[in-house]
């Protein structure tokens, strides 16, 4: 390979983050989240009919846990980055321009899950079982949610001379268009590590995982979700890492860094306590006779209506 071809080569990055659609502004970062979501709730739909679930049901769960998922993901960007947004010259309104970017994936989980805990017991559904038919599906979303991020020129690591190396254009949200200098050509920041895409990559590839794990083994109630957490949050803590863009520290690493760090020691635990468990289903008919019918993982029995699910 031709070396001038090495030092050239990069990856682009969009110099339009939104178009407009009549009176809308539609943002591409709005329309990733979106997809993602959609993939998401299509493929923990099967898996929760696979277990004994109604069909649809996952319609009916996902009306409580989005809304939950993205007010919970919007308040915990603006409480672990309160200046910008609360600081004398910043406007505080804008911690409510959830289209300009800001989802902490932590808040949007936490709450989503407390969404989704809701509908649960509102259809009858094991809440265990929701959640272990939704965690690949949560994995892809983040995926794809990933690349909002790409059209918002954010999410990068250092800078980098590498043939992968994601050039970064200076961006003005209010417009969702890259600035231009004095000849009409949008100003590049530099060219650093695409975080955003390492992270993207191995959210799609660690759910492909997660997938065939669940196939070839009788995974015990919540161990699914329980590897979930484990696999994302030990991606995101390297990912962490990498990342030069601005960001709140403890004892100089960053609180996403220690979250995650938590989250995966918690995750791991969670499925050596989960993973001898019976499976968790949504129907009484798919439940082993020989396991425990007082376990709290077994589906609820037509003479108890009404009784409380994880």
């Amino acid at each position: 390979m031709n070396p001038t071809t090495l030092t050239t080569a990069f990856l682009p990055s969009p110099t339009v983050a939104a178009f407009q659609l009549g009176p809308l502004t539609i943002r591409f970062y709005a329309l990733c989240i979106l997809a993602g979501i959609i993939i998401a709730v299509w493929l923990a739909g099967r898996r929760l009919t696979a277990r004994g679930g109604t069909p649809g049901v996952i319609l009916d769960i996902t009306m409580w846990a989005v809304p939950f998922g993205i007010v919970g993901g919007r308040l915990y960007h603006v409480i672990t980055d309160p200046e910008l947004y609360f600081v004398p010259g910043k406007n505080p309104w804008n911690a409510l321009k959830i289209w300009d970017g800001g989802l902490g994936i932590w808040g949007a989980v936490a709450l989503g899950l407390l969404g989704a805990y809701i509908g649960c017991r509102r259809h009858n559904v094991p809440f265990t079982t929701l959640i272990d038919a939704a965690a690949p599906g949560l994995l892809i979303a983040q995926g794809l949610g990933r690349w909002g991020n790409w059209f918002n020129n954010e999410l990068y690591g250092d800078p980098s001379t590498a043939p992968w190396k994601l050039q970064i254009h200076q961006m003005d949200f209010t417009t969702g268009r890259a600035v231009l200098d004095n000849a009409g050509t949008p100003v590049v920041l530099g060219y650093f590590q695409p975080t955003f895409l390492y992270e993207s990559l191995w959210c799609l590839a660690t759910a492909a995982v997660l997938l065939i794990l669940d196939k070839k083994f009788r995974l015990g109630a919540g161990s699914v979700f329980a590897l979930y957490v484990v696999f994302y949050t030990s991606g995101r803590f390297i990912f962490e890492l990498l990342r030069s863009d601005y960001a709140n520290t403890i004892l100089g690493l960053r609180v996403n860094t220690w979250v995650s760090g938590l989250l995966l020691l918690a995750g791991a635990a969670w499925f050596l306590a989960a993973r001898r468990k019976p499976r968790s289903t949504a129907s009484s008919s798919t439940v082993n006779p020989a396991e425990p019918t007082s376990s709290p993982d077994d589906a609820v029995k037509p003479s108890t209506p009404g009784a409380p699910h994880e």
